[in-house]
């Protein structure tokens, strides 16, 4: 990918090393989350579901498991690197792109696309291809984060080694701005599920403090954006080796982001 391109295109670029390791970090910490809003949907055998901007294959895989071999998980992404090997039984990946490509047919008892939209540009288009893949009666999920509601890495900024996690989390926070990144969706997800037409929303939130797993999303984060949080000044070299030392020691309370999850139903 050339320069210029890579400054246009999606930060977190599946095709790094790190993106590996950040999938299973944000397994660890949001999968319970998700499944049991999937769970509480009533999602079971024999259902359709659509996982849009799979990622990593561990929300397949359980949406696999509670279909059964009967039902169907359609799951897809731009980049399906991370994916392709766990197509079979009832899974299928496809690549696709959820604000351009039509979604894929026959219809679905269940919609699911977690920390996607936020990085989606036409964001408003993708959701309405979204609601158009359910069928009569099926349920939509997103769940998203709103790094604007809560934008600490360490919200006790209690040192300098605080203070400094937090000023290259709010870089990271700018090259996401920069790319298209709404970093306040999260917040507008009950509103735009009920302005797509869609019946009995809800929603919660969640964000972990201090888990090995943030240290690892964290650790695998800085690494994969470190060449543009140094090419666009938000951060020298030395203060990232300083900052990653520091994540090493397990001494810093890290968050995430708050991760909205809202649900609707297709009338």
């Amino acid at each position: 990918m050339a320069d210029d391109d890579a400054a246009r295109g999606y930060l977190l670029d599946n095709r790094q090393s790190e993106a590996g390791v950040r999938f299973g970090a944000l397994a660890e910490l949001f999968d319970p989350v998700t499944f049991r809003h999937v769970d509480r949907l009533g999602i079971g055998p024999g259902m359709r579901c659509w996982e849009v901007g799979a990622g990593g294959p561990s929300v397949p895989l359980g949406l696999a498991e509670r279909v059964g071999p009967r039902g169907t998980v359609v799951a897809t992404d731009i980049d399906v690197s991370w994916t392709q090997e766990i197509a079979g039984g009832p899974i299928e990946v496809l690549p696709h792109d959820v604000a351009a490509d039509p979604p894929p047919p026959g219809g679905f008892d269940l919609v699911h696309a977690r920390l996607v939209l936020v990085h989606v540009t036409d964001r408003a288009e993708a959701l309405r291809r979204m609601v158009q893949a359910l069928r009569p009666g099926g349920r939509l999920l997103l769940e998203d984060a709103d790094p604007a509601l809560q934008p600490l890495l360490c919200p006790d900024e209690s040192g300098p080694e605080q203070q400094l996690a937090n000023r290259l989390r709010s870089g990271f926070r700018s090259l996401m701005a920069a790319r298209g990144a709404d970093l306040a969706y999260g917040r507008t997800l009950p509103r735009v599920l009920r302005e797509a037409g869609l019946d009995e929303v809800q929603a919660d939130a969640y964000f972990p403090i201090t888990s090995p797993a943030c240290a690892v999303l964290e650790d695998a984060t800085v690494r994969q954006i470190r060449d543009r949080l140094v090419a666009e000044g938000l951060a020298t070299d030395a203060e990232i080796d300083r900052h990653l030392a520091n994540v090493a020691t397990g001494r810093l309370d890290l968050a995430t982001a708050p991760m909205i999850s809202a649900w609707g139903r297709r009338p």
